[in-house]
């Protein structure tokens, strides 16, 4: 079954958070971003993880960048950089770590985007990760190049 990679996703529990990063990292593409946003423990790095473990399956160890900001990953076909922007003050910083860089030659898993404030990537796809009980909610909206790309379910 096809979806798009639009809408809400409920994730009952971080099996399911995983299940979407696979899926989303099967359709990830050199110049795409992917922005999560979400409360803190809402579960953006057990989403960043799985997509860096999709594609790097050799990555035995895929730290949170927190204090490093950003961590690049050589995948198969491009290379995958993972930020962590919540110790940001402005949207300089960002591009100052590579941001640019990391979209040019390859796609970038960027947490706490609104941090780039109006500088956001064109190719990006927000998630938007929320609390629901002891579950999440997944909210999906593609802007640019992700515009009614499919996902497989």
């Amino acid at each position: 079954m096809l979806l798009h990679a639009e809408g809400e996703f409920r994730l009952n529990d971080e099996a399911d958070t995983v299940d979407l990063g696979q899926s989303l990292a099967r359709v990830l593409q050199k110049g795409d971003a992917v922005c999560l946003s979400g409360p803190l423990g809402a579960g953006k790095s057990v989403l960043a993880r799985a997509m860096v473990r999709a594609l790097c399956p050799d990555e035995t160890e895929v730290p949170s960048p927190t204090f490093t900001l950003v961590q690049f990953y050589p995948a198969p076909h491009f290379s995958l950089a993972h930020f962590d922007l919540y110790r940001l003050t402005s949207a300089d910083e960002a591009y100052e770590i590579g941001l640019d860089e990391a979209l040019r030659e390859g796609a970038a898993i960027i947490e706490w985007p609104e941090r780039l404030g109006h500088h956001l990537p064109p190719d990006r796809l927000d998630v938007e990760i929320s609390l629901d009980g002891e579950a999440r909610r997944a909210r999906l909206t593609p802007h640019g190049s992700w515009e009614e790309r499919p996902l497989e379910a």
